[in-house]
């Protein structure tokens, strides 16, 4: 299993983290706890280090598993368990990246994942109500106090990252990043590597269309964020559907690999730091074994591009997730 190093957390990283949105059943329709816990207990036993969660995942819901999961394992220290903070949900859900919210959501989340320090702290969508240097000096503050290790961003631009980083160091990056959502490789990716901020992306499996196990016939329970998802209404669903089938043929006939392990292995290759997986049973977990040791070619990489080219008309990216914007200062 590969692995990175983040700057200020001593634990190094497994290149594929475990994503909880999905175990903390909101917008995902309903996780039983116990399948979430074994889960996240499955994944450390198998190696995986780091533990992706959000206050706004199951409205704490997803810490709470995260950090009961953690706390029975008994491997605290040889993981690093991160988690965000800026959405407030009681009357729909609002940024809000304000030094008061932020002082609110710390307390909270150590109290959910049962530790005394939060390894990777990140906002999670950026706030334009409240200057990004004053977001990054209050969470400098918290890094100075001890309450957490490592300050990061989530779905910033660069120029945005730009501002923050006047008043905090910025470690990390979490953007979305998929074989069928592209939109940070041309401006993101290489503002990062030149700052060397880590890339954790999200999304590696694209809400589940990477899996290989949608049909055109899927459906999915009220309250799933994959009923309003523009690429699972037709005529779309159908060409991405397609396209999960050429890329699943041509992935098994070069590297024997299913179209899921290609998909990961294929945003590692790209030069993403960290792939966050999501998964609600233990045995979806079972393929990650196949992401080591090999790399996807040259050749393979123009052809996935033209595949992608070929079979999507009128691609989308996935804006309709992103929470209201607040009115700039």
């Amino acid at each position: 299993m590969e692995h990175v190093k983040i700057a200020g957390i001593e634990t190094e990283a497994t290149r594929v983290g475990l994503g909880t949105w999905a175990i903390g059943g909101w917008m995902w329709g309903s996780t039983e706890a116990s399948d979430a816990e074994k889960t996240i207990r499955s994944a450390i036993d198998r190696g995986v280090t780091l533990i992706d969660t959000a206050p706004i995942y199951g409205k704490g819901r997803s810490e709470e598993i995260v950090g009961k999961a953690v706390a029975d394992s008994g491997k605290r220290e040889q993981l690093v368990i991160a988690t965000k903070v800026g959405l407030d949900w009681d009357d729909g859900i609002q940024r809000d990246s304000s030094p008061a919210r932020i002082r609110k959501e710390i307390e909270d989340s150590l109290r959910r994942l049962k530790t005394d320090v939060i390894d990777l702290y990140q906002v999670h969508w950026p706030d334009a109500s409240v200057p990004f240097q004053k977001t990054a000096e209050e969470l400098e503050k918290l890094r100075a106090e001890g309450k957490i290790r490592a300050i990061g961003v989530s779905n910033y631009d660069p120029e945005q990252m730009d501002a923050f980083r006047e008043g905090a160091a910025l470690t990390t990056l979490q953007p979305p990043y998929n074989l069928f959502e592209r939109g940070m490789e041309q401006q993101h990716l290489p503002y990062c590597k030149k700052q060397d901020i880590t890339i954790l992306s999200y999304g590696a499996l694209c809400r589940g269309l990477l899996s290989g196990k949608m049909k055109p016939d899927t459906t999915f329970p009220k309250g799933d964020l994959r009923r309003n998802d523009p690429k699972y209404q037709q005529p779309r669903f159908g060409q991405y559907l397609n396209t999960v089938q050429r890329i699943d043929a041509l992935a098994r006939e070069r590297y024997n690999v299913s179209v899921l392990e290609f998909a990961v292995r294929w945003i590692l290759d790209k030069g993403i730091d960290i792939a966050l997986w999501g998964a609600r049973r233990p045995d979806q977990l079972d393929p990650l074994e196949n992401i080591w040791g090999w790399n996807i070619d040259a050749d393979t990489m123009s052809d996935i591009d033209r595949i992608l080219a070929e079979g999507i008309a009128e691609p989308v990216g996935p804006e309709f997730m992103a929470p209201p914007e607040n009115a700039p200062l």
